[in-house]
């Protein structure tokens, strides 16, 4: 039964495209964190509170949201050309001539 061949789609992601995903998720909540303080100083009274809370816990959620990957190309990558180890010849035959 010969081996089915990994297409380019079925391939995770590279290296430096992962890392510009995780990148632009933890910028997009930074950002959000940058408007909750400009929403703190803007609120009145007590409800300043609900935006401090959520500049003060985001970063967290934001590392946490930006080290999850779920895509949906990730599949194990295989070795090239399907390469198994092969186990020596019964016998110990090696690479000596067999009229020694």
């Amino acid at each position: 039964m010969k081996p089915s061949r990994p297409s380019i789609t079925s391939l995770p992601l590279s290296p430096d495209e992962e890392r510009k995903h995780r990148m632009i998720k933890y910028s997009v909540a930074m950002g959000v964190r940058v408007v909750c303080l400009f929403a703190a100083i803007l609120a009145p009274g007590w409800w300043a509170a609900v935006p401090i809370i959520g500049a003060i816990f985001l970063p967290y959620f934001a590392v946490v949201i930006a080290n999850v990957s779920v895509e949906p190309r990730q599949a194990e990558v295989q070795r090239p050309g399907n390469i198994l180890p092969v186990a020596p010849p019964p016998g110990g035959g090696g690479d000596r001539p067999a009229d020694e």
